[in-house]
């Protein structure tokens, strides 16, 4: 199977399970609207490629007889009285980030960058997002 495209949404439609097909093998499968053109990529495609090429630069500090962890640049802390605690609020909070950056931040230009992490967030489970967080659970 090669590369699976359709001019419209309409020829799209009555051909999805190609579309899909072609998402779930690996193939490049778009769908063309108007001017724009839109690819379907199978999920956990996606979500490996985003966790290779978005580094988390988590950083992770004991203080205070706790665990803090936090993002630079990003606005997501957490802490925790245990590390695995602080990891687990930490994946709250980048999840509510997630939210806010869908409902209003996409637009805001300090925030408008952050597609790509907002994907892996929304396309992660609780331990695929430690990992990608701390690395492997010990």
């Amino acid at each position: 199977m090669a590369a699976v495209h359709y001019d419209s949404y309409t020829e799209a439609r009555g051909h999805l399970k190609a579309l899909l097909d072609a998402a779930e093998r690996g193939h490049v499968a778009t769908v063309r609207r108007d001017s724009a053109t839109t690819a379907l990529v199978d999920v956990e495609r996606l979500r490996h490629y985003l966790a290779m090429v978005t580094p988390s630069r988590a950083q992770v500090v004991s203080e205070g007889g706790g665990w803090s962890i936090f993002i630079p640049g990003l606005p997501v802390a957490a802490d925790g009285a245990t590390f695995d605690e602080a990891v687990l609020e930490m994946a709250d909070a980048l999840r509510e980030y997630a939210e806010d950056w869908q409902d209003h931040l996409l637009d805001a230009p300090n925030h408008r960058e952050n597609w790509g992490l907002v994907q892996l967030i929304s396309l992660s489970d609780d331990d695929q997002l430690r990992e990608w967080l701390v690395g492997q659970t010990r």
